[in-house]
């Protein structure tokens, strides 16, 4: 059975568009951002892609080949280089390193993996590290349903809250943490009204 981001990610079209998340740009360029950067669930690199721009040494991964290929193929087009790895995050190449930031955008993971994907990032963050991350909230639900190309899973269950955030990074210096709704522009997938949570955290 064919993996459904290789499906999505086949289109000819970027399906998020090939400009950076605006709220994983504004962090990287306020906090200045340097060093090593992980990009779990990288998808097709517009992340990854601005940040090499910006001199960070980039380390992505996903479950799609078809991501990779357009993540790389984006890099080339923009002179950067970007290391980036397929598979189950447990054994990639990327468990044997350390980061200086982490970011998830609108990496939703699900419930039975969840809690060890986030141990094991929190594990590879340094000691001052900043996680950054941008997500659809619980009550993004209810924007999904009127418009499905808000985007988003719709298991609630992947989802985020200020609580679960709270759970689940409890060893942070917490610099954001705040539940918006905002106007999603970002390819064919995400557009319209959405409700998201976003983090920024320090590692203690």
């Amino acid at each position: 059975m064919e993996n459904f981001w290789d499906i999505r990610f086949k289109e000819k079209d970027y399906a998020y568009g090939t400009l950076p998340n605006v709220f994983f740009k504004h962090v990287i360029d306020t906090y200045h951002v340097k060093g090593k950067l992980l990009l779990p669930a990288e998808g097709e690199g517009r992340n990854a892609v601005y940040a090499a721009k910006q001199g960070l040494e980039v380390h992505a991964f996903d479950t799609s080949i078809e991501g990779r290929n357009k993540a790389l193929k984006l890099g080339n087009q923009n002179e950067v280089h970007i290391n980036y790895e397929v598979g189950d995050f447990f054994n990639l190449q990327v468990m044997n390193k350390k980061f200086d930031a982490v970011a998830l955008i609108f990496a939703h993971f699900t419930p039975d993996i969840s809690a060890a994907y986030y141990k094991k990032i929190v594990e590879l963050l340094k000691p001052n590290g900043l996680i950054i991350l941008e997500g659809f909230s619980k009550n993004h639900i209810k924007f999904q349903q009127v418009n499905p190309q808000a985007g988003g899973p719709k298991n609630i269950d992947m989802l985020f809250s200020k609580e679960t955030i709270k759970h689940d990074f409890p060893d942070f210096e917490v610099l954001k943490l705040e539940e918006v709704e905002t106007e999603l522009h970002e390819g064919k997938y995400h557009k319209g009204t959405a409700s998201l949570i976003r983090f920024i955290g320090r590692k203690i």
